[in-house]
């Protein structure tokens, strides 16, 4: 159960990059890259979530950004992802990673990655730098040729909140890439319509995703996986399941401040 619960903590960071839509951007002659509407995000916010198998609390995962800087000449926001077992669960299998992005401002894609991992008796540190003029990755590990506009596992999870999904039907199937570690990998996305769902954070109306893992990819298929992200311009994630072979693992939404804007799609 602890390297499945291992797959899934992982696979939270990763649930929105299976998320897909329409986009809007412009493109200004005087500018070397794009310009993204953003109405998602912005500074200042925080979203927590409760990391469970069945019954049982496992951790505790966080996305904030804190600040933004300067990087490459261009003004990013430093985006923050933690996923922490609680110390009752450290004796089972103990997990303290941090992972760090810079994520343009304007045209929200990354210039660097950091991830720090500490699980179990495990450990890794890998960093990239994106060099989005030239098209190259540079790694920890490594150089390697990327695609423009090129995200990470954590970076891909703002970008996919300024899409627009209400132009998607149930059972769309979208195919997307992105790159980690050292290639660039294929990923699809099933659209399944939507659902109100009750977390501790609130009643929200969501979309629903299923994302679809390939063999060989990032992680081999462990099981469904089912994302519920609030059905307004923020597109919170609220909800992930997974199935596994002996009952589910879940994160639910406990917490929230900072952010850009009320969410319409809250109840209560």
């Amino acid at each position: 159960m602890t390297n499945r619960l291992n797959v899934v903590l992982l696979i939270f960071t990763l649930f929105i990059l299976f998320s897909a839509g329409e986009i809007h951007y412009s493109q200004n002659k005087n500018s070397e890259f794009r310009r993204i509407e953003n109405k998602a995000f912005a500074a200042g916010e925080t979203l927590r979530f409760e990391v469970r198998y069945g019954f049982v609390t496992a951790g505790i995962a966080e996305f904030s950004i804190p600040r933004t800087v300067k990087i490459a000449g261009r003004e990013v926001y430093n985006v923050v992802f933690k996923v922490n077992s609680i110390p009752a669960f450290d004796m089972f299998y103990k997990v303290r990673d941090r992972y760090e992005t810079y994520i343009d401002t304007e045209g929200i894609f990354p210039w660097r990655f950091e991830q720090h991992i500490r699980e179990g008796g495990y450990s890794r540190d890998f960093s990239a730098f994106f060099d989005q003029r030239r098209g190259i990755a540079r790694t920890s590990e490594g150089s390697y040729e990327i695609p423009k506009y090129v995200n990470d596992i954590v970076s891909a999870f703002y970008y996919a909140r300024t899409y627009d999904f209400s132009n998607m039907k149930p059972g769309d199937k979208i195919q997307l890439e992105n790159f980690y570690k050292d290639k660039v990998y294929p990923l699809d996305v099933i659209y399944r319509g939507k659902e109100t769902i009750n977390v501790d954070a609130g009643e929200f109306k969501c979309i629903i995703l299923e994302p679809i893992i390939r063999e060989g990819g990032l992680f081999k298929s462990e099981g469904t996986i089912v994302i519920w992200m609030t059905d307004d311009e923020l597109k919170i994630p609220v909800k992930v399941k997974t199935k596994i072979l002996i009952g589910s693992i879940d994160a639910d939404l406990i917490y929230y401040e900072g952010l850009k804007s009320a969410p319409k799609s809250k109840i209560n």
